[in-house]
């Protein structure tokens, strides 16, 4: 039996949206490492209000696939409806936790969206609406504020927790795979990390980083967006080929681990990627 770095703490899971989510790699690797999770997933709730049909039996459905993958891969673990675009949804499960008594050592924030991307074709920028965005820059930057905020509100979070974000070269760079929209949000998450890092650091002991991972199309997320051939094409590039999501996982683990001094970090996570031209 390996030695275990976790002692039964709690972690939050976000961004699991079926069996290959990087965040269920994630997941897997901290119960196999002696930790707890509590799994959320976009549903239905109370606080949705007027949703047509339409957008019922999408959030119905997807709710479906994350628990029934949380299932097959995790077990009977904790799972919830969270919703990042609405306050009162973040607020609400944070209120949860406290009535079931379930603290939280950390949390991956893996929520991402942008609908300017639609069958692997992206919007020109020029072309972005403003509430397009706003609803992708909310959604995938913004959270990452109000999810701390209403778990530190709470006393859910523990002092000396843990955060970690997921993000990509293009936050930083333009890249042949071409992201625009959600790039921009990913390079204000990772802005938002380095605020968070002094602020939380200092308020109670928290760590705050985040990690740009190497193309990955396993997931429904990257599946959208990506082509095989550039996973080929980046895999040629990379040093080392392209990171697999259990890199990822070890990495998250190493930054959750109690007593770490990082914080503040963008890490790589990609084989190398990063330091080619």
């Amino acid at each position: 039996m390996k030695n275990q770095i976790f002692n039964g703490e709690a972690f939050l899971i976000t961004g699991i949206a079926d069996e290959h989510s990087l965040a269920m790699y994630v997941a897997k690797e901290i119960i196999a490492n002696g930790g707890n999770v509590v799994c959320t997933g976009l549903g239905v709730s109370s606080l949705h209000k007027d949703l047509s049909e339409k957008a019922t039996a999408f959030l119905n459905k997807n709710y479906k696939d994350f628990q029934n993958a949380v299932k097959k891969e995790l077990g009977n673990v904790e799972t919830a409806i969270l919703d990042v675009s609405l306050d009162a949804s973040i607020e609400a499960f944070a209120q949860s936790m406290v009535e079931k008594g379930i603290k939280i050592n950390g949390f991956l924030h893996a929520i991402a969206m942008d609908k300017t991307i639609r069958q692997k074709e992206v919007k020109p920028l020029l072309e972005v609406t403003k509430d397009e965005f706003c609803d992708t820059m909310e959604i995938s930057a913004y959270s990452l504020i109000r999810i701390a905020h209403y778990l530190m509100k709470y006393n859910v979070l523990q002092q000396g927790s843990s955060i970690c974000s997921l993000s990509y070269i293009a936050a930083a760079k333009v890249t042949f795979h071409p992201y625009r929209n959600i790039s921009i949000a990913k390079a204000a998450l990772e802005r938002i990390t380095i605020e968070l890092a002094d602020e939380l650091g200092r308020k109670n002991g928290t760590r705050v980083n985040v990690i740009r991972f190497s193309p990955y199309m396993g997931s429904k997320a990257g599946n959208a967006t990506l082509h095989e051939s550039d996973l080929e094409i980046s895999g040629e590039v990379s040093p080392l080929g392209n990171a697999l999501p259990m890199d990822l996982a070890h990495e998250v683990i190493h930054l959750f681990r109690p007593n770490s001094r990082i914080t503040g970090e963008i890490r790589h996570v990609d084989g190398g990627y990063n330091i080619m031209g």
